[in-house]
């Protein structure tokens, strides 16, 4: 889903409202990071109360504007051929549990999905147990397991377990950062990404 551009004006709002500064660039870095760890990269002058503050305005910000973060084209229709095809999909993000269910419901794209897991529940990337807790939940081998990200914390992750990544460049990341992490695939566009995963 097409979220950069919100949560790069969430954190700014959030960080301003108290009285702290960063960069689109800064922000871009720590995506796909749980929130917390993002705010202790990019405010460690902060006291634990302040970030605390950062983290309460910026849901309060992101929250009623989550409506505008769409799905890339043609992602949707992709996630529809994938699950006629047998294929478990799953999710592993930084967001929190209560966050990936809004934004789940409000994009009625709960169903494509076996299993999700979330920063809240089994560490935030790089560390890799929310891909070992979905291949414990699907039963899956992780020879059968592919894991697309757009971010260099979502490639360790995956090398870490030794499993097939996609790293897609029109997401955070460059693609020079992201090729450095050395992905299994790198995809320069969604229509790349479908005919890679459908064909």
């Amino acid at each position: 889903m097409d979220s950069i551009g919100l949560i790069v004006e969430s954190m700014h709002i959030a960080g301003e409202a108290h009285g702290f500064q960063t960069t689109d660039a800064a922000v871009k870095e720590i995506i796909g990071l749980s929130l917390l760890t993002g705010i202790d990269i990019l405010y460690p002058q902060a006291t634990a109360e302040q970030k605390l503050a950062i983290e309460k305005s910026y849901s309060e910000y992101y929250i009623p504007n989550s409506h505008r973060t769409p799905f890339f084209y043609p992602i949707e229709d992709m996630l529809q051929t994938l699950q006629q095809q047998g294929k478990q999909l799953a999710v592993a993000t930084g967001k929190k549990r209560r966050g990936l269910d809004r934004v789940l419901a409000a994009s009625n794209s709960e169903h494509y999905f076996v299993v999700t897991r979330c920063a809240d529940e089994s560490g935030s990337k790089p560390h890799p147990q929310m891909l070992s807790d979905i291949l414990a939940h699907t039963q899956q081998p992780i020879t059968n397991a592919v894991f697309i990200g757009d971010s260099i914390y979502d490639i360790q992750m995956a090398n870490t377990l030794g499993m097939t990544s996609i790293a897609v460049n029109y997401g955070t990341a460059a693609h020079t950062e992201l090729a450095d992490e050395q992905p299994s695939y790198q995809v320069e566009t969604p229509e790349e990404l479908v005919r890679l995963l459908c064909s």
